[in-house]
């Protein structure tokens, strides 16, 4: 190795390690005052966030797995880039019904409007993000606004709503505890698609390709977009993931969430 080869090593090793040192995550944070069981052991949340920074915008993660799996995570293309991101767990089918796993994601999106300034984040810039199932919760709680209202929040007040493959109709793992198969669609209290609206925050939606996506789900987010363009909505969008199916659209769909975040906060 020569000297100029070595001297450039090391200039990258220090520059990583000063981008890493600005950029701090707090793990297992509970979000609920009062939480026993198995409330107190799912109800928790991880905030990855930037040291140096001032008022960022803040992405709410909900993460995927029908609403009776998955875990709290944070992907890496949503670190070191500016964001504050609040990684949220919630509870699970069946041994919660969904009306609770709806507080949960309610009650996790409160605690980030307290909270959030102690973590450079900005109240004003919180978009509410997830995949499948992640993005049908936050399309519920978005929509209908009496979940937040609960916890004394406007759901008019978020930044935006972004759901990745977000199911549109009622949620089919909610359909099975009502005794309907998963391809017989239903449109009840627990769909999105009840609470389309004019007035809501911006909407970003993102599916994958129509030939590979679970059950029809960019039919379902195609009539979603549809319905919030016809009564008026200002500011939906749709994207279509050519060639992704449903869990690897995520992928690609980071960056125009990433875009979207940059123009909505720069109008603010």
């Amino acid at each position: 190795m020569t000297y100029k080869n070595y001297f450039l090593t090391i200039a990258l090793l220090l520059c990583a390690v000063v981008a890493s040192a600005q950029y701090n995550q707090v793990n297992d944070i509970p979000y609920r005052d009062v939480a026993t069981g198995y409330a107190q052991e799912r109800c928790k949340l991880d905030v990855y966030y930037p040291t140096t920074a001032h008022d960022a915008p803040v992405v709410v993660w909900f993460h995927g797995g029908g609403i009776e799996g998955g875990s709290k995570h944070i992907d890496p293309q949503l670190k070191n880039c500016g964001l504050v991101v609040v990684a949220v767990n919630y509870r699970l089918l069946p041994k919660s019904s969904i009306d609770d796993i709806l507080y949960d994601a309610a009650a996790a999106v409160a605690w980030t409007y307290k909270n959030i300034a102690k973590y450079n984040g900005s109240q004003r810039k919180i978009f509410l993000v997830g995949h499948s199932a992640g993005g049908y919760l936050l399309d519920m709680i978005g929509l209908d606004k009496h979940w937040l209202a609960k916890y004394g929040v406007d759901a008019d007040s978020l930044a935006a709503l972004v759901p990745f493959s977000g199911q549109c109709i009622t949620h089919y793992n909610v359909r099975r505890e009502q005794g309907i198969p998963p391809l017989q669609p239903t449109i009840d209290k627990y769909a999105p698609l009840t609470y389309v609206r004019p007035d809501a925050p911006p909407i970003v939606i993102i599916s994958g390709d129509r030939e590979l996506e679970l059950y029809g789900r960019y039919e379902e987010q195609a009539y979603f977009w549809r319905m919030l363009k016809l009564v008026g909505h200002k500011d939906v969008t749709i994207y279509e993931m050519q060639g992704y199916d449903h869990g690897a659209m995520a992928q690609p769909a980071y960056k125009i969430l990433k875009d979207h975040i940059r123009r909505l906060t720069e109008k603010k």
